[in-house]
């Protein structure tokens, strides 16, 4: 049975009233965002992932921990071999492209198989053809056949699996939870994907250097078989399922429509695109950095992908406090990410590198889940499939434009001058769409000397 929400939290109930005006004025009621939760008050630790005293959720991250840890490995294991193999940073942005690309073509459709069908049965589905996959990449890896073609053929059909698996996956939590937790929810997914990623790239690393690839990709074909496990064992009566949109033409424009006028989601939209495209491809960079600027081999490589993951749980433990879900909050953490960047590509050193990928990863987390919690919580359920589609197709379909641009950026110029430009350009980004809501909002900047709390506070402007 779900707990009770903590009374710590209070909950704004200015979207339901807006729906009902909304009503009594003849515009459509769907086209209003839903209520948004707001803590006004800090949270207690106890209750910082209270999400995970419901049950079916409980398992679900329990399952989800181990797969997440098992495909950071194929990742990291992945993306060393192609590049060994290979001996071409523009060959390891091509397989992160062929992954992603999938998702930039179809993924809308996975949104609306997602709004149409049971989300349980297509993650079922879709772990289990992950599972051949991985099978297979780690057969050519381990018999010692494998050729740089059969990761691109792999990496490419895995990005058809993307299509249908990442919409359900992420309307599916909404099932485990209810709305009453789906904020802590998302951040408790956040925080199990960077956990994973903090554990996942160091064994890949000691993997590589022991017995090679092979067995990382074993293990995530394991790993994916035991996702299903957890899948089946969830209690179907206590799943909060929400009744499947009627097949009609015209869907996928409905669920565009119904974004763009959003600007609750279409502002994370675009946010999303330009981080997607120019600074999600971090792995890529980290990699010509391991390689070709500090020498630091397959090992270094999968430290410098820990210290990110690191940064980056530090960021979901933070995103599940949070008290106020804004826009503003979605637009600085992408700005501060941006800069984090920057700043790295002036580290004199390994050390201080490794410490502005921290850094890099807790602005990266922080927006993400912001701008995840934001477009989910103002899109109703009849339609959140297809608009989490569309949102999944900026933020994954980028990353198909941007890895192979930032690989060879690294290796026709240097890794250097990659990542200024990867975090330059969502950096000027953040700070030409805050000047443009500052102005529709007629909002200002203030400097109080006097309040060392709250030095600078964003007020409206005097009239």
């Amino acid at each position: 049975m779900a707990p009770p929400p903590p009374s710590e939290a209070t909950v704004s109930h200015s979207a339901i009233e807006s729906v009902s005006a909304a009503a009594r004025a003849g515009r459509d009621p769907d086209t209003v965002t839903q209520p948004i939760a707001v803590v006004s008050e800090r949270l207690p630790w106890r209750h910082t992932f209270i999400s995970l005293r419901v049950h079916n959720f409980r398992v679900f991250a329990i399952g989800h921990f181990v797969a997440v840890i098992a495909l950071w490995m194929q990742r990291i294991a992945q993306d060393w071999m192609v590049l060994q193999l290979s001996g071409s940073v523009t060959a390891v942005g091509i397989t992160v492209a062929l992954q992603f690309m999938p998702s930039l073509v179809l993924g809308p459709w996975g949104g609306m198989i997602a709004d149409r069908f049971a989300k349980r049965r297509i993650l079922m589905l879709c772990q289990g053809v992950a599972a051949a996959l991985a099978a297979s990449l780690a057969v050519l890896s381990l018999t010692g056949v494998v050729q740089v073609w059969h990761v691109y053929v792999i990496a490419f059909i895995l990005g058809l699996v993307t299509v249908l698996d990442q919409p359900a996956r992420q309307v599916f939590v909404n099932e485990l939870v209810g709305p009453t937790y789906l904020r802590n929810a998302i951040s408790v997914n956040s925080t199990t994907f960077q956990l994973g990623g903090l554990i996942g790239p160091a064994l890949a690393g000691v993997l590589l250097n022991a017995v090679g690839p092979g067995w990382a990709f074993a293990g995530n074909a394991l790993a994916c078989c035991s996702t299903i496990t957890t899948l089946l064992l969830l209690r179907k009566n206590e799943l909060h399922v929400s009744k499947p949109a009627p097949r009609r033409k015209g869907m996928l424009a409905e669920g565009l429509r119904y974004a763009l006028r959003k600007p609750t989601i279409y502002w994370p939209w675009l946010m999303a695109g330009f981080v997607a495209v120019f600074a999600m491809s971090l792995p890529v960079l980290l990699a010509a950095f391991a390689d070709h600027v500090y020498d630091a081999g397959a090992g270094g490589y999968g430290l410098l992908n820990a210290l990110v993951a690191l940064g980056a749980m530090c960021g979901a433990i933070a995103s599940a406090r949070r008290r106020q879900l804004r826009l503003r909050s979605v637009v600085l953490c992408a700005g501060m990410y941006g800069l984090m960047l920057c700043l790295s590509a002036a580290a004199p050193s390994m050390a201080w590198f490794g410490a502005a990928m921290v850094l890099s990863g807790f602005w990266c987390l922080m927006f993400l889940t912001a701008a995840n919690q934001l477009v989910q919580t103002s899109a109703n359920m009849a339609i959140r499939g297809r608009v989490m589609s569309l949102y999944l197709v900026v933020l994954i379909g980028g990353q198909a434009i941007g890895g192979p641009m930032m690989g060879w950026l690294a290796e026709h110029f240097n890794p250097h001058l990659a990542i200024l430009v990867a975090g330059g350009v969502p950096a000027l980004a953040a700070v030409t769409v805050a000047v443009v809501l500052a102005r529709k909002s007629a909002l200002q900047l203030r400097v109080d000397l006097k309040n060392r709390r709250r030095l600078v506070r964003i007020v409206p402007r005097a009239a």
